[in-house]
């Protein structure tokens, strides 16, 4: 099935809502026409010219990174080189560019999830809660002996997760009533008799962003023509998203052992350790690229170091007042482990959804910086 870039950015949203982006946040479709048919996707961190023209190469409609290539106010643009460049061979080729940045760092299974996963930490939890997703509560009536196919339908479509669990539901056994009219094809009773029959209530709680799909699974797994259901707003601070990750590392290290071991996890060219390289590490907070203002929250909840980069020579002074013991890996090694992830991730969703295309991980993406 054809599929349009707006159909993309619809499956991005889906994982990545643009609602939780920062404020000062630019995040997506920055470049491109949203009706434009795509077929061949390129995945990156950033949208520089090698990965444009990479995209060029493979006949890409679409790139999805990281960073905003577009940031700042532009006032001027010079297409001569720079981002006006940029712009100009997006535009030339017909290449849409979208962006997913904060939101990207703040949804479950994003950038900071990425990181916390490339180092194995256990008993994750978020470090920085900025939000809530939305959620509402589904009941729907099921005839006894069909509420466990339903309750597994609906639970693999994403209803009745809460936090490390899932498919949790409620139910309670009642008496249904019902009078099929003429043109009706009742599943149980006759047209023009009012029915009797002992049915469950059935209750869970969907993340409003997966509301369609629950519905569908539902509905098609449901033996009723007309299924009753009812969905009720909730206010409860259910499944917060935010920046950062805290957990436990599989087995307790020094702090020298350790930061070797995430220069080979992250694959980085080398590290910057802040703190006693023999101190005990055990609890591990990580804030993905540039990290320096959360030295005090990872110090608050208990973490023995923070993986992070850009780190200021002001911010290690404070870990050392502080006595946390600061990692900075830099920012490319801590933020381009999401993206294979996330191209997998999109691959499955438009795999799903019948879409034809194809999503590439880009090649030529690399890290500006370089150790002598």
């Amino acid at each position: 099935m054809s599929c349009k870039c707006s159909d993309v950015i619809k499956v991005m949203n889906g994982m990545f809502p643009e609602q939780y982006a920062l404020e000062w946040d630019n995040v997506g479709l920055l470049v491109g026409d949203p009706d434009r048919e795509v077929e061949k996707i390129i995945t990156a961190l950033d949208a520089t010219k090698c990965v444009v023209e990479e995209a060029v190469e493979n006949r890409a409609e679409m790139i999805i990174t990281h960073h905003p290539l577009i940031f700042h106010p532009i006032k001027k643009l010079n297409t001569s080189d720079g981002i006006g460049g940029i712009i100009a061979m997006l535009n030339k080729h017909g290449i849409a560019l979208y962006a997913a940045h904060t939101n990207m760092d703040i949804s479950g299974g994003g950038v900071n999830d990425a990181l916390a996963r490339a180092l194995q930490l256990q008993e994750t939890r978020i470090l920085d809660k900025t939000a809530f997703e939305q959620c509402v509560k589904l009941v729907v009536f099921v005839p006894k002996g069909y509420e466990g196919s339903v309750m597994e339908a609906i639970g693999e479509a994403g209803a009745g997760w809460i936090g490390n669990y899932s498919h949790c539901t409620f139910r309670v056994d009642g008496i249904g009533t019902f009078k099929p009219l003429d043109g009706a094809n009742p599943f149980i009773g006759q047209v023009g008799r009012v029915e009797e029959v002992n049915e469950t209530r059935l209750e869970t709680i969907v993340k409003k962003k997966d509301l369609g799909s629950v519905i569908d699974a539902m509905l098609s797994s449901h033996p009723y023509e007309e299924v009753a259901y009812d969905i009720y707003p909730l206010d409860n601070e259910v499944a917060p998203v935010g920046l950062g990750r805290i957990g436990k590392i599989h087995q307790p290290m020094r702090l020298g052992d350790y930061a070797l071991y995430v220069k080979a996890c992250l694959k980085a060219s080398g590290v910057k350790v802040i703190g006693n390289m023999d101190r005990h590490i055990e609890a591990v907070a990580v804030c993905s690229g540039s990290g320096g203002d959360f030295i005090d929250k990872a110090f608050q909840a208990g973490a023995d170091v923070l993986i992070t980069g850009d780190v200021s020579y002001h911010d290690a002074l404070r870990a050392e007042e502080l006595g946390i013991g600061i990692i900075d890996a830099g920012h490319y090694p801590t933020e381009n482990c999401v993206i294979s992830e996330m191209g997998a991730r999109l691959q499955k969703a438009l795999d799903a959804l019948q879409y034809n295309v194809n999503v590439i991980v880009s090649a030529r993406s690399s890290d500006p910086f370089k150790f002598a």
